[in-house]
C-alpha cells in the first residue's frame, strides 16, 4: 500500500472510533488502492432481537440506488437502444400529457427535468409536507415505480427542461418505467442483470421492510417526543425501492460498485468516461470549499482548478443513512452505512476530512 493509503489511516480510525462512542449504528468501509484500511461493523442490526450489524449486514441505501438507474440507462444507451438526447415519454408506460414532451433521457438522469418531484425534499415545510403525503397516498402501497405515477402526474412544473438542476426522484422514476420498456424485465430484475451481476455486488438487491429474508438491518428513527427513544421505519418509508432509491446492500457491495465502474466493468469506455464526468451545476455557491457538480446519478465534488476530488451520492430516509464516496486521487472508496437516520452524513464527512488531508 502507497504511503498516502497509510497516511490518512490512522486519522480514519480516530473519527470512526468517536462516532461508535457516540452511538453509531452500522458499517464503514474504506479501501485505498484495492486494499482495506478500515472495514468495520458496529451497533445492533435489531434492537428488537439483539442482532449485532456485520460486515455482511444489508442497509437500504435510499438514493445511492439512483447510481444503478443511472448506469443500467447508459447501458442501453451504449447498446444504442436509446439516445440520451431523446424524448424519453415516448419510452414511458403510463406517460401522461401533463409531462413536458420536451424532456430528454438527459434532462431525467442530470435533474434539470423542471418536473414535480413525487415529494418536494427542499420544501420549507418538509415534515407537514411529508405527513400529508402519508395521510394520502399510505406508503405500503408504493412497491413499483408505476405506483409513484398518481403523486407527481398533473403537478406543474418548476421551469422548462434543461433550463437548471433542481433534486428530483420522479425524473428516475420515469426512468424505471421506460428500463422496463425497453428491456421488457422488471425493473429490479433489470438492475441485477446490468448491475448488480457483472460488479459482483452478491448481496445486493431490493428487499422489502416487510420481506422474511434474511441479513437486513432493521431501520431506527427518533421519536418527535422522545429524540433519545427510537422506533422502527416499518412505517416511516417506503416498503420497497424504486428507481429513485431503496436498494439493499453491503458496505462491501457498495465499493465494488464503485471499482466496476470505474474499471470499465459495466461500461464501454466512452460510455464509463461520460459516467464520470460532471455535467450540470448543483448550485453556483461553494459549499466546503467545493465546486459541487451533479452528473448521471452521482455528485461531484471540484476544486478551484476544476478537479474532481470526490464522487459518489449520498442517500437519506427514515431509518436508513448511506454514503458511498470515491477519491480518483489515491484511488480511495468509502462506503458508509446507518440503520439510523441522519448517521452517515457527519462521520462520511469527517472520513473524507481525514483523507484529503494526507494529499
Amino acid at each position: 500500500m502507497s504511503g498516502a493509503s497509510v497516511g490518512f489511516g490512522a486519522g480514519v480510525r480516530s473519527v470512526v472510533e468517536h462516532a461508535v462512542a457516540e452511538g453509531f449504528s452500522g458499517t464503514v468501509s474504506v479501501v485505498a488502492e484495492g486494499r482495506p484500511v478500515l472495514q468495520g461493523a458496529y451497533g445492533k442490526a435489531s434492537r428488537r432481537w439483539d442482532i449485532d450489524n456485520t460486515m455482511d449486514t444489508r442497509f437500504r441505501i435510499a438514493s445511492i440506488s439512483k447510481a444503478f438507474t443511472a448506469v443500467t440507462v447508459l447501458r442501453l444507451a451504449q447498446d444504442g437502444a436509446v439516445d440520451l438526447d431523446e424524448p424519453l415519454l415516448p419510452h414511458v408506460r403510463h406517460a401522461h400529457p401533463s409531462l413536458d414532451s420536451g424532456i430528454t433521457l438527459r434532462h431525467a438522469l442530470t435533474m434539470t427535468s423542471g418536473i414535480a418531484d413525487w415529494f418536494e425534499e427542499d420544501s420549507e415545510t418538509w415534515a407537514a409536507d411529508w405527513a400529508a403525503l402519508c395521510a394520502a397516498h399510505p406508503l405500503y402501497l408504493l412497491r413499483d415505480n408505476a405506483d409513484y405515477l398518481p403523486l407527481f402526474i398533473g403537478k406543474p412544473g418548476h421551469f422548462a427542461p434543461g433550463e437548471r438542476y433542481r433534486y428530483n426522484g420522479a425524473g428516475y422514476i420515469l426512468l424505471g418505467l421506460m428500463i422496463e420498456k425497453l428491456t421488457g424485465l422488471d425493473f429490479i430484475e433489470a438492475i441485477h442483470r446490468y448491475v448488480f451481476a457483472p460488479a459482483a455486488m452478491s448481496d445486493a438487491g431490493f428487499m422489502a421492510l416487510d420481506s422474511a429474508g434474511p441479513g437486513l438491518a432493521e431501520g431506527y428513527l427518533a421519536r418527535a417526543d422522545s429524540p433519545a427513544a427510537l422506533r422502527t421505519n416499518l412505517y416511516g418509508t417506503t416498503p420497497r425501492g424504486a428507481a429513485d432509491g431503496g436498494a439493499t446492500c453491503t458496505a462491501d457491495d457498495l465499493v465494488a460498485f464503485a471499482r466496476a465502474l470505474r474499471s470499465g466493468t459495466l461500461l464501454n469506455e466512452t460510455a464509463t468516461r461520460l459516467a464520470l464526468t460532471p455535467q450540470v451545476p448543483e448550485r453556483e455557491e461553494k459549499v466546503r470549499g467545493y465546486r459541487w457538480m451533479y452528473g448521471f446519478g452521482l455528485t461531484f465534488l471540484l476544486d478551484d482548478n476544476d478537479r474532481v476530488v470526490r464522487w459518489g451520492h449520498t442517500g437519506e430516509e427514515d431509518g436508513a443513512s448511506a454514503r458511498l464516496y470515491h477519491y480518483p486521487e489515491g484511488d480511495v472508496d468509502i462506503a458508509v452505512l446507518s440503520n439510523v437516520s441522519w448517521s452517515a452524513g457527519d462521520l462520511g464527512w469527517a472520513i473524507h476530512d481525514a483523507v484529503v488531508a494526507d494529499r
